[in-house]
C-alpha cells in the first residue's frame, strides 16, 4: 500500500475534528514499535484508535470510507442507532458535557418551513414535559440544511423488537410495560398532550424491563406537513389506530391513545396484531367493526381480567372505553409486582436487530434528507447500539405506516372469533340477579305444584 492511500484515514479524521495530529503521531510511532512495515494502513491505524477507544467503531468506519462530518452543532456522533419515518437516528456525544443522547435527524421533506415551526412547537411543549415513562426532549437545533431533535438515550430496544425476538411476553411481563406506559401517557394527557401514535414501536424497554413512551406529540408534526390531513385521509400505524381516529382524523382525544394502547397490550400478550392480513382498508374496516381473535387462542395463560381489559381498551365506541390511564394502571396493579427480570438480549445475540443499511442505500434513501452531500452520510458501519430509538417505518406485512382513504364502508372481511367485552357494572348485577333468580323461581313454582297436589291428595 501506498503512502498516499495511507492518508486518506489521517486527513479524514483531522477534517473531522475526532483526531488531533498529535495524536496520528503518537498512534503511529507506537504500531512501528511492533511491526516491520514501513507504512501503517488505514485499517491498523483505524482499529488501534477504536482499542485505545478514542474512536467509536462507527467513527472509525465512517472515517474509512472518507466521511468527515460526524457531528451535528454541539454533539458528536458515535454510533448509528436506526431509520424511520423520522429520518436516521444516532447515538451521539455533547461535546462539552459528554451526556450521551439520541439525536434524530429530520428528513428533508418534512423540513419545509410551516412544518419545522409545528415541530419546534411540538418540541417546547415535550422539553416541558418530565416523568420518568416518558422519553425526555433535551433539544432541537440546526446545523446547515439539517434539523434535528436531541432526546434521552434509552439502552435496550423497543417493545416490537423485543416480541419479535423473544415472542410474547408473560403476563406480568406485559402488564408491569404496559402500566409503566400508562402512567407516561396520562401525565402527558394531564399536561394537555396526545400521543397520536401509541405502538410497540413507540415503547422503548431497558435492560431491567423498564418502559418508557418515546416520540410524544410528533405524530401530528410528521402527518399534518402533507396535505392529507386536509382531504380526509390519516397517515399513522394501521394496525394500532382507533375507530374514532379513522372516522374523522381532527377529532383526536385521549381516548385514542388508550385504544391504541389496548392494542399495543393484545401485542405484548400475544404476538400478533389485533387484525393481522388482508389491506390497510380491510384493517380500517375491521378497527370500525371487528373484534380481534381471543388472546387465548395465542396465550391461554392470560387472567380473564386482564383479557376484560384489554377487550375494554379497545372498545368501538370511545363513551364505553375506559376513559383514562390512571384506570389502567389500577387495573393491572395486581399484575405488576412480579420480580422476575425481563428476558432481554446480551450484545452477543444483537443479530436480531436489523442491521445499517449499506452506504449504498442510505445514500440513495436518505441523500436529500442530508442535503444530498456525502460529507454529511453518517450510514453504514456496523452499529454497537443494542436500542431502538428510531420509530421505524414497518418492514413487516403486520405493522403497516401509510396513508388510509377513510371510504372503508363497502369493504368486507371474514368475521374474527371476538374476545368478550367485560360487562358493565349494571350488566353484571342484572345478570347476577338472573342467574339467582330464575332457578329460584322456578324451585319455587315446582315447591307449589308439590304443595297442591300433595294437598288435593
Amino acid at each position: 500500500m501506498s503512502a498516499t492511500t495511507t492518508k486518506k484515514f489521517r486527513d479524514s479524521a483531522l477534517v473531522s475534528g475526532l483526531i488531533s495530529q498529535d495524536q496520528i503521531e503518537k498512534m503511529v510511532a507506537a504500531l512501528r514499535k511492533k511491526t516491520i512495515k514501513q507504512y501503517i494502513d488505514d485499517e491498523t491505524l483505524a482499529e488501534a484508535f477504536v482499542k485505545s477507544k478514542e474512536l467509536t467503531r462507527y467513527q472509525a468506519d465512517q472515517l474509512l470510507k472518507g466521511l468527515t462530518k460526524l457531528t451535528l452543532g454541539a454533539y458528536v456522533i458515535t454510533d448509528w442507532i436506526g431509520q424511520g419515518g423520522m429520518g436516521q437516528v444516532f447515538k451521539a456525544e455533547h461535546n462539552f458535557m459528554g451526556r450521551e443522547v439520541a439525536v434524530k435527524v429530520l428528513p428533508l421533506q418534512r423540513s419545509t418551513p410551516e412544518s419545522i415551526t409545528r415541530f419546534m412547537r411540538e418540541i417546547r411543549m415535550q422539553a416541558q414535559l418530565d416523568h420518568p415513562c416518558l422519553v425526555r426532549a433535551y433539544d432541537a437545533g440546526q446545523d446547515g440544511n439539517v434539523h434535528f431533535l436531541v432526546t434521552e438515550y434509552i439502552p435496550g430496544t423497543d417493545l416490537r423488537r423485543l416480541i419479535r425476538a423473544n415472542g410474547h411476553l408473560n403476563q406480568y411481563q406485559a402488564a408491569a410495560i404496559i402500566a409503566r406506559a400508562a402512567r407516561g401517557l396520562g401525565y402527558a394527557h394531564q399536561e394537555g398532550m396526545i400521543h397520536r401514535d401509541v405502538k410497540p414501536g413507540n415503547i422503548l424497554v431497558t435492560p431491567d424491563g423498564k418502559a418508557k413512551v418515546s416520540d410524544l406529540g410528533l405524530a401530528d408534526f410528521m402527518n399534518d406537513s402533507s396535505e392529507d390531513s386536509k382531504i380526509g385521509k390519516i397517515v399513522g400505524t394501521i394496525d394500532y389506530i382507533a375507530p374514532e381516529q379513522i372516522k374523522n382524523p381532527h377529532g383526536i382525544t385521549e381516548t385514542c391513545d388508550l385504544y391504541a394502547l389496548g392494542c399495543t397490550f393484545y401485542y405484548a400478550l400475544t404476538g400478533k396484531v389485533p387484525f393481522p392480513g388482508g389491506s390497510v382498508k380491510e384493517k380500517a374496516r375491521r378497527h370500525c367493526e371487528d373484534t380481534p381473535w381471543h388472546p387465548h387462542r395465542f396465550n391461554p395463560d392470560i387472567d380473564r381480567e386482564l383479557v376484560d381489559l384489554v377487550a375494554e381498551m379497545m372498545e368501538k365506541d370511545p363513551l364505553k372505553r375506559i376513559q383514562s390511564a390512571s384506570e389502567i394502571v389500577s387495573r393491572l396493579e395486581p399484575w405488576t409486582h412480579d420480580t422476575r427480570p425481563m428476558q432481554m438480549l446480551s450484545s452477543s445475540d444483537s443479530p436480531w436487530l436489523p442491521p445499517p443499511p449499506s452506504y449504498a442505500s442510505v445514500d440513495a434513501d436518505m441523500g436529500e434528507t442530508l442535503g444530498g452531500s456525502d460529507e454529511f452520510d453518517f450510514s453504514g458501519g456496523e452499529s454497537n447500539s443494542q436500542i431502538s430509538q428510531a420509530t421505524e417505518r414497518s418492514l413487516f406485512s403486520e405493522e403497516e405506516t401509510t396513508s388510509i382513504d377513510r371510504s372503508t364502508s363497502n369493504l368486507n372481511a371474514p368475521s374474527l372469533l371476538p374476545i368478550t367485552p367485560r360487562k358493565t357494572r349494571r350488566e353484571r348485577q342484572l345478570m347476577l340477579a338472573l342467574l339467582i333468580g330464575i332457578p329460584a323461581a322456578a324451585l319455587f313454582s315446582s315447591l307449589l305444584t308439590y304443595i297442591a297436589v300433595a294437598t288435593a291428595n
